[in-house]
């Protein structure tokens, strides 16, 4: 924490005295009354400014979008205190090029027919509660419980919420870094040679690395390999996403923008297809005022987005790389 103390510290590093705006102060109370914020003496002035910049921005973005300039909304969350330098360096642990192995390569259903207009994999049973990483690089292993959960209710028409922490914790063989980051395939291949992975209830959520605890008899789900879909096909994703269910995903997530997203389809121009860094769950997709939008499942909590959910730019050039990299287990 205190090397990112000394990071967020450049961005107030001309201020030899904090100059508030005082029309903000019952604000701010607010906000760390509503988020559960305390700090050190020593920390509390550099979050005010952080937060203070953050919600300026918010502001700024807000009105642009209600004057149609944007598709998508903006607003306070528990991450409003932080630089957008801290939150890439804490929360996006997807590692794009970690020792990933090939998976089976997806095929297209022969009966396939004509795909639906809307997906929502929520209301057919297949997703489980928004979970929260915490200051933990381990969106990947979310990605991968949440495909897994969504393949095992298929299979057994049970939702079990799967353990995080087991794959934090067990999987660097397989060549994943617990907090420090890994990859949905990496995870889905330690599943398969582990013969399973265990319940959430029976091994939780710590938000730190720690020693590997699996235990054999609290196995919630198990998987035989996984399949990746074609590199940077958002048609194929459709399809995978309309008739297999909640695909493991990968974004670049490294923007002001997706930091303080609310609602509305997302759409960054400074978002790659290529350079990736967080691994994200897709449940489904549609249509919203002409705007084509994938439904997607963060691990950020629930003051973040559309209750932990946001929906991104469908059909417009692969936008922040949703389609480059996704895959999920077979069971």
């Amino acid at each position: 924490m205190r090397t990112l103390l000394v990071v967020a510290g450049l961005f107030v590093a001309a201020f030899a005295t904090p100059i508030f705006n005082k029309d903000l102060d019952s604000d701010w109370v607010q906000y760390k009354q509503v988020h559960k914020k305390n700090y050190a003496p020593e920390e509390e002035s550099l979050r005010r400014l952080i937060w203070e910049d953050n919600v300026h921005h918010i502001q700024k973005h807000n009105l642009a979008a209600d004057r149609g300039e944007h598709t998508y909304w903006l607003g306070e969350n528990e991450y409003a205190d932080m630089t957008i330098f801290e939150f890439r360096a804490i929360m996006n642990g997807y590692i794009m090029n970690a020792n990933r192995t090939k998976g089976e390569m997806y095929m297209s259903p022969s009966d396939i027919g004509d795909l639906p207009d809307k997906v929502d994999w929520r209301d057919k049973g297949y997703v489980t509660e928004v979970k929260n990483q915490g200051h933990c690089g381990s969106c990947w292993s979310f990605s991968a419980t949440g495909s897994l959960e969504g393949q095992h209710f298929k299979a057994t028409n049970k939702l079990v919420s799967l353990s995080e922490q087991n794959l934090v914790d067990c999987s660097q063989r397989e060549g994943n870094h617990g907090c420090k980051g890994g990859l949905m395939d990496n995870a889905f291949r330690y599943i398969e040679m582990n013969k399973g992975i265990d319940t959430e209830e029976s091994y939780p959520y710590t938000a730190k690395d720690g020693f590997c605890k699996f235990k054999a008899s609290k196995v919630g789900a198990t998987d035989t390999g996984y399949v990746d879909i074609p590199h940077q096909s958002e048609s194929k994703l459709q399809e995978a996403v309309a008739t297999v269910g909640p695909i493991s995903v990968a974004m670049d997530a490294g923007h002001k923008s997706f930091q303080l997203y609310k609602k509305g389809v997302y759409s960054e121009p400074a978002c790659s297809s290529t350079k990736l860094d967080h691994g994200v769950l897709a449940v489904g997709y549609g249509s919203e005022e002409s705007e084509d939008y994938w439904l997607v499942k963060n691990s950020w909590g629930e003051s973040w987005g559309m209750d932990g959910f946001f929906m991104l730019a469908r059909n417009k050039r692969n936008m922040c790389g949703i389609a480059t990299q996704a895959s999920y287990p077979k069971v």
